[in-house]
């Protein structure tokens, strides 16, 4: 391909990212009272909001559906095709209506208005017509119109179809301010996602319980390469009885080594640790987990109780573990088959002969 063709290939996709733009700068600033009184209409339903649309805008009214239901507002998607034919019964008296049709013209959207009105719903369209059939015959109209498509023969639904989506992305985030729906609200609804499991889970939900290498304050060089080689975790927890005092990582070992040469066999593990490292409670959330991690650019943190001591996650007995990051660049906080965070029980200090 030569230099003028991938130019203009340029030029075109900056041109269609430029008109979508100038269309939504417009829609910005249009926006007005019908809006507030569609998300009010929606917002004191006492059913679901049922979305309807054919084409393009039938697909886009797919997503506005999926939108909504993930944010807080009850919502599903109706064919109108199908609804001409026996699927009308979807729709109960309590529901909200919100059909698209860019032109308001839509034959099949048209002959299922008679048993929206007639069902007792309220009618929500979204056109690029306020004159048009489906507009007269709603109680909301929402203006989508647009000066031309970006389509090279301004034909194909390009920036009519940027206008409806950001149409919907607007009714759903009001409507999330004013169902003051939460992130929790979010997770709950999407507890399947690495996102829910985020916002959901806690460090105590992925504890893995066994074998943790603890050493004592008074553990030596040789025993504390011993302990980090069995371990697999890269570190050491230093424990006087129930209560952590510091770390020594596999780093610290061999600088330690580097450094002090001559005398490295007669170190102890306090003479290298870091004291009072990063700790986090286990009924503390993943997510707040990974910020901490990411917040003080570490990929450990020792799980303690209040007072510092190993966390007591079982009534059963003491227990204090790590989560530890897969990633040195990033902390990833679901445990899976290439673990992700390890966490490990400190059941019994290593001895240290």
């Amino acid at each position: 391909m030569t230099a003028d063709k991938r130019a203009d290939i340029l030029s075109l996709a900056r041109k269609t990212i430029h008109t979508e733009a100038l269309a939504l700068k417009h829609l910005e600033q249009t926006l007005g009272d019908d809006f507030v009184c569609a998300v009010e209409l929606i917002l004191h339903s006492r059913g679901k909001l049922v979305v309807t649309g054919m084409g393009k805008s039938g697909l886009i009214g797919r997503k506005i559906a999926a939108t909504l239901a993930s944010t807080g507002t009850p919502s599903f998607f109706l064919h109108p095709g199908e609804a001409f034919h026996g699927d009308l019964g979807m729709i109960s008296p309590e529901d909200t209506v919100l059909a698209l049709s860019y032109s308001g013209e839509t034959d099949e959207i048209l002959k299922i208005v008679p048993f929206i009105h007639t069902n007792g719903n309220k009618l929500i369209s979204m056109t690029g017509n306020p004159e048009s059939t489906l507009a007269r015959n709603s109680d909301v109209h929402l203006d989508v119109a647009v000066r031309h498509e970006a389509c090279i023969l301004h034909l194909a639904p390009t920036t009519s179809t940027t206008a409806q989506i950001a149409m919907g992305d607007a009714m759903a985030v009001a409507l999330m301010k004013l169902r003051n729906f939460t992130s929790i609200d979010f997770a709950r609804l999407h507890p399947g996602g690495s996102l829910g499991r985020r916002l959901l889970m806690t460090v105590g939900n992925v504890m893995h319980k066994e074998g943790l290498p603890v050493v004592a304050p008074d553990c030596s060089a040789k025993d504390m390469i011993h302990a980090v080689s069995k371990g697999g975790l890269g570190l050491i927890v230093i424990c006087e009885g129930d209560k952590v005092l510091g770390i020594v990582t596999d780093g610290d070992i061999r600088r330690a080594m580097e450094r002090r040469e001559s005398e490295f066999f007669s170190i102890r593990a306090m003479d290298i640790a870091t004291l009072n490292p990063k700790t986090i409670g286990p009924d503390e959330k993943l997510i707040a987990a990974e910020k901490k991690m990411t917040q003080h650019k570490i990929n450990s943190l020792l799980v303690t109780d209040d007072e510092g001591r190993r966390g007591k996650i079982r009534s059963s007995g003491m227990r204090s573990l790590i989560i530890r990051s897969s990633s040195s660049n990033r902390p990833s906080i679901f445990p899976d088959s290439r673990s992700s965070y390890n966490t490990i029980d400190m059941e019994k200090p290593h001895n240290s002969r």
